[in-house]
């Protein structure tokens, strides 16, 4: 595939990987995308996972149509963009590595091996010339590892943005790209909102026409809306009206009183409202559908003096991926010494900006009068 006349495409979508760094469900697989540029110099823009390994070299060596690759650009050392990095240098010899110091300090660790007489150590606003392209180099520490950095690529107006705009599912899934993109954004760079500001900074002085990400589609129409989804996801803004009902129930008493609960906002004319059992469907997607709208309701009964396993699971994911900025309503069920509530609670105020409403509603074992009554008042409180 050509990006443009002298960018080339060489990486391998993978539909055989069920799970993407062995915990996200991924039932369109996944791209691992590299990129060509063949200029007087030629430029190698990241390597792949192991596991496409054969396909990227065929990509490759098709690719440079014979040439021999002068650069190897590493803009991300994680394995699934790193692994082929000593492989391909004993096929070429007389590569160059261009990366910042910490990059050659995470290749040490994975290959055991020095880079030293090879390496083009660059930092922030540094240039390197192919002929009629020239790479300017952005450190972008933290989305999502220290080493990241991207470059921009002048003649074609080309961002090469590592793991920014990615997005789960292979290069020729038929799917929404928001809906993907937001999943991948939030369970795997959504920690570090403040840094993915800073580049959303650096990237509005470009003149820029095309994104190269290391994961998803080319993204070369519509620029200012993808970069807006960012720009709100970074930010822990809510993108949008709605209200999402995590839940889960050992017996089926929660799940009751939370379908009942759903039926009590639709009719109060919520926006939207979206139900998840935590014990069922995909984390990921749970994570995803927080972070999306601007009211969250976790619904979950005590266990062990505690908080149920997968509702326990999903306020840890929250919190590591910094909640905030968000209504939270609450919801416990206890048959003889309630104790979710109070779990849930005390995890949501230890996070930034978010609003606990009340009633703090509190089953016994199953709805009657007063937690149905106590249910009526949280979805006026939600709706009002």
């Amino acid at each position: 595939m050509n990006i443009t006349d002298s960018v080339k495409y060489i990486g391998v979508s993978d539909r055989t990987l069920d799970l993407f760094e062995s915990q996200y469900i991924i039932p369109n697989g996944m791209a691992y995308n590299s990129y060509v540029i063949l200029d007087e110099k030629v430029a190698v823009m990241d390597t792949a996972d192991k596991i496409v390994s054969e396909q990227w070299f065929a990509n490759l060596e098709e690719a440079l149509g014979g040439r021999t690759p002068d650069y190897l650009v590493v803009h991300h050392m994680e394995p699934d963009h790193s692994a082929l990095i000593a492989k391909l240098i004993k096929k070429y010899p007389g590569i160059k590595v261009v990366g910042n110091a910490k990059t050659f300090a995470f290749f040490k660790q994975f290959f055991g091996a020095d880079l030293t007489d090879r390496a083009v150590v660059v930092k922030e606003g540094d240039k390197l010339s192919l002929g009629a392209h020239e790479l300017t180099f952005f450190m972008t520490p933290m989305v999502h590892w220290p080493e990241v950095m991207m470059s921009y690529d002048s003649k074609d107006k080309i961002l090469f943005s590592a793991d920014a705009f990615g997005k789960f599912g292979a290069l020729d899934a038929d799917e929404d790209w928001a809906c993907e993109a937001r999943r991948y954004y939030f369970n795997i760079v959504g920690k570090y909102g403040a840094q993915v500001q800073n580049v959303l900074k650096k990237a509005a002085a470009l003149d820029l026409e095309i994104i190269c990400p290391l994961h998803g589609p080319i993204l070369k129409e519509n620029l200012a809306y993808h970069i807006g989804l960012y720009d709100t996801w970074s930010k822990y803004e809510p993108e949008n009206k709605g209200i999402f009902i995590a839940y889960c129930s050992i017996h089926g008493n929660t799940r009751a009183a939370v379908e009942k609960f759903a039926q009590m906002l639709r009719a109060r004319g919520a926006e939207k409202v979206s139900v998840a059992d935590l014990a069922r469907d995909d984390q990921a997607e749970c994570v995803e559908d927080a972070f999306r709208y601007d009211r969250l309701v976790v619904a979950a009964p005590s266990y062990d003096a505690g908080l149920f396993p997968p509702a326990e699971e999903f306020v840890a994911h929250l919190k590591a991926k910094n909640y905030q900025k968000r209504t939270v309503g609450i919801i416990e069920n206890g048959s003889w010494a309630p104790s979710a509530g109070k779990a849930l609670k005390a995890a949501f105020e230890g996070m930034k900006e978010i609003t606990l409403l009340d009633p703090l509603v509190s089953i016994r074992s199953a709805l009657n009068a007063d937690s149905e009554a106590a249910l009526e008042a949280l979805a006026d409180a939600l709706t009002k």
